[in-house]
């Protein structure tokens, strides 16, 4: 005869059964998402660039799998990404070094044995941390743009408005009067005349000058022209 104290054992044991079959879906439907979405998610030790868990679209897209990749380290970027792009790989992980909250930036790979290359747009941020608070994993999410194929204009409109930004952001680092000779630069004003025309030396004009090119990042009279006419001077 069943005690009330086996009574109660068996309903627990039962609750657990049923609360750990519960959670069994759960995660196996979590899975299935996370294989599912149309994005390459992974996480990595930011140390040491490793990577500790993917999707199956990562995996899909680049040709290894996740022991692959995580055996690989550092060495599997620089076997997926394009050599001119490989840097910002480096530039993530130690900005993430530095603390930084988010990074993103639009790259090139190319899938195992294969020849060409997929652009993609990508966000990384902190994941977890150490007992110190630095960054121990970031988590990162990858779009292939050529998925965008539907909304082309858009995706071309939505270019032109993140290059404008970036250029925005550029020119809000130059001074009053930076700007005032770079406008006058634009107008095809030589340096003498950009002088006279603000009542200044032309050394000093100069000096405007190469600060404006060092932070614009740009060689130049050329590039700082082409950029400024980006940003909406004339």
């Amino acid at each position: 005869m069943l005690t009330d104290s086996d009574m109660g054992q068996n309903y627990s044991l039962s609750a657990l059964q049923k609360e750990n079959e519960l959670l069994k879906m759960r995660v196996e439907r979590l899975e299935s998402i996370l294989n599912n979405v149309p994005a390459m998610l992974y996480t990595h030790e930011n140390s040491v660039k490793t990577i500790n868990w993917c999707n199956r679209q990562m995996e899909d897209a680049t040709g290894y799998t996740m022991a692959e990749m995580n055996k690989l380290g550092l060495e599997f970027f620089q076997r997926v990404m394009h050599p001119e792009d490989f840097d910002l790989a480096v530039i993530a992980q130690q900005s993430f070094k530095e603390n930084k909250n988010i990074f993103g930036g639009v790259v090139r790979i190319r899938k195992r044995d294969t020849q060409d290359w997929c652009w993609l747009v990508g966000m990384a941020i902190p994941f977890t941390r150490d007992d110190d608070g630095m960054v121990k994993e970031v988590i990162c999410a990858f779009l292939d743009l050529t998925m965008a194929m539907d909304t082309n204009d858009q995706l071309a409109e939505a270019m032109r408005e993140v290059l404008r930004r970036h250029n925005d952001d550029l020119l809000s680092k130059l001074t009053p009067r930076e700007l005032e000779i770079l406008k006058l630069t634009v107008q095809g004003i030589n340096n003498k005349e950009i002088a006279d025309k603000l009542n200044l030396s032309r050394y000093t004009v100069e000096t405007h000058r190469k600060n404006i090119r060092l932070k614009l990042k740009v060689r130049n009279t050329t590039e700082l022209i082409a950029l400024a006419r980006k940003g909406g001077y004339q």
